[in-house]
């Protein structure tokens, strides 16, 4: 199974990206021995469906990348130096400084998902493996895009649950249906921030910026307005398609915020943000 699939559009390419970094559930057979987390705690941590949420961003003119692998074996989120000493004991410039880096050794809710700590080099080798082809593919799609266009616009499909869990700045506290996350408004211009807030409210959604979520490492990365690369992180509330309790679907519903992330993309891709 490769590390990433890029789904390009057969027509119609506008300057669209959608990138869904963290919907996969697969763990590999070689890293499971490694990993200690079972299959409901996988679930429970993925964007779960987001990838099929924008599984028409193709027909819409976007090129789409995906990644199989759940987060627990890498999370594309994160820089490839963001891990700490407890996780990598031999790492020789670890700049992480908490246990949810780019290789996470505890679950959300504070379990070990490692069996032991990593070696530098199972570490740089997972880095190898699941994170730098991902970026390398995000990268070149970007600059491929913004060759032929201009600028690019990069989308980063997430989700969130429905309300803080414990440990989250905002534990118990019920969140809004839809949060960009955009670095206080920096990673895109605001006629493209304006554009898609405007979107989720006239759908009768509620909007809040970068609140809890102002965008993780491929906006801080990417995200670079000047030199032509808008990036808007966009997380959902997962309790508006799916039965968090079970991570069912909600048929009619996921339909409905399927349709409205196409239209988002479609819209998105008519503008110019220079």
């Amino acid at each position: 199974m490769l590390p990433f699939a890029l789904t390009l559009p057969k027509t119609g390419r506008t300057p669209v990206v959608v990138e869904v970094p963290h919907a996969g559930l697969s763990i590999p057979r070689a890293l499971r021995g490694e990993t200690v987390v079972d299959e409901r705690t996988v679930m429970r941590d993925a964007d779960l469906y987001v990838d099929k949420l924008y599984a028409d961003a193709p027909a819409r003119g976007a090129a789409r990348l995906t990644a199989p692998f759940s987060r627990y074996v890498v999370d594309r989120n994160r820089a490839p130096d963001d891990i700490d000493l407890a996780t990598v004991p031999d790492h020789p410039a670890p700049r992480g400084k908490q246990p949810r880096g780019v290789v996470w050794r505890l679950t959300t809710d504070g379990r070990p998902s490692l069996r032991e700590p990593l070696t530098y080099a199972a570490f740089q080798d997972r880095v190898a493996r699941y994170h730098a082809p991902y970026h390398q593919a995000l990268r070149e799609e970007l600059e491929r895009t913004r060759a032929r266009f201009g600028f690019a616009v990069l989308v980063a499909g997430h989700s969130m649950p429905s309300v803080g869990r414990a440990g989250h700045a905002d534990t118990g506290t019920r969140r809004a249906d839809i949060v960009p996350g955009t670095l206080g408004r920096t990673s895109a211009a605001r006629r493209l921030i304006e554009v898609v807030d405007a979107h989720f409210r006239g759908a009768g959604l509620s909007v809040q910026h970068d609140d809890p979520y102002r965008g993780g490492f491929t906006t801080q990365h990417y995200g670079r307005p000047s030199e032509g690369c808008h990036v808007v992180q966009i997380e959902l509330n997962r309790a508006l398609y799916v039965h968090e309790d079970t991570g069912q679907k909600k048929r009619g519903d996921f339909k409905r915020l399927q349709r409205l992330l196409a239209d988002l993309v479609e819209k998105l891709g008519t503008l110019d943000p220079r």
